[in-house]
């Protein structure tokens, strides 16, 4: 799922992120369903302080967070149900190294749990309030599930049509040397990041730098590259492990590389696949060509 997401429930706008690959639904915004008076925080420990609840989260916990502090959720069990127990996010998380709750600053701010939690505290609302945040949720997965299925597909595509390029290249003897840059972190990069250097101009730690809430999400440097430059970046990760065996150094297969990078470019940008190819169903794409040539995802 993106990284922030809405989900639109009964008028009410909850927010929705991704961390570790797992889903977190924001409480904050889901407590608006019982009151809209700016007292989220009060209903949220108001549900947290139920000793049937305090007991879900602690099971949750272990079955999910290795680190997690059984000893002092027992004595929260043991506190909960009584006129004087008070929990929240904060207290639960910072006692017990909890993972199932999450609390935000600034955008998307606000207290968040894991999707199996949220779904607790949705039905501690109203069962039918509940439900309706399941069913939205269901159908975003299904809108993301969709989405990423076509671009691998037309990812795989792109990758079988790669002969264009190879054909291109062996009509075009002279190929357009490319001057690296005197920058020379390059040098000292690893393979992947030598790489990187070649098809992205920086290193991904670099990228992290200029980018430190997309890292913070989760989001990596090859998470933002297109079609066309995932598809380059596989052949010349295929390409340098030939250069490799074949003995050559770091900076010569750089330079190799980048001109192999600068002439796919040229190639792939020119043929505009994405606008050639129309989707026929979950396995079969059309390419709007004189003869309609089909490409089935389901073969190699």
């Amino acid at each position: 799922m993106t990284k922030g997401n809405i989900l639109l429930v009964q008028n009410i706008e909850i927010g929705l992120i991704s961390i570790n690959e797992q889903d977190y639904i924001c409480l904050t915004d889901m407590a608006k369903a019982k009151d809209d008076a700016g007292r989220s925080n009060l209903i949220i420990q108001n549900w947290m302080r139920n000793r049937n609840n305090v007991e879900f989260f602690g099971v949750w916990e272990q079955l999910h967070n290795p680190g997690f502090k059984g000893l002092e959720f027992e004595a929260f069990k043991k506190e909960a149900g009584l006129n004087s127990f008070v929990l929240t996010p904060k207290k639960w998380i910072e006692t017990t190294n909890a993972i199932g709750f999450i609390s935000k600053s600034g955008r998307y701010g606000g207290t968040y749990a894991h999707k199996d939690i949220a779904f607790n505290f949705g039905m501690w609302i109203s069962p039918v309030f509940q439900l309706y945040v399941v069913k939205e949720y269901q159908r975003l997965k299904e809108i993301e599930n969709s989405r990423y299925n076509l671009e691998w597909n037309v990812k795989r595509i792109l990758s079988k049509m790669n002969y264009a390029v190879h054909t291109d290249a062996i009509k075009s003897h002279i190929i357009p040397r490319l001057t690296l840059s005197d920058k020379k972190e390059w040098i000292y990069a690893d393979e992947a990041d030598m790489l990187n250097i070649v098809m992205f101009g920086c290193t991904a730690k670099q990228w992290r730098k200029a980018n430190p809430q997309k890292a913070l999400d989760g989001e990596n440097i090859r998470d933002m590259a297109s079609i066309n430059e995932l598809v380059i970046l596989s052949n010349i990760e295929n390409f340098n492990s030939e250069l490799i065996k074949q003995g050559l150094d770091k900076r010569v297969r750089a330079r190799i590389l980048a001109n192999t990078v600068k002439e796919q470019r040229r190639v792939l940008d020119g043929m505009d696949m994405m606008r050639a190819i129309k989707k026929q169903s979950e396995s079969t794409f059309l390419q709007s060509s004189p003869d309609n040539q089909i490409f089935s995802s389901s073969h190699e």
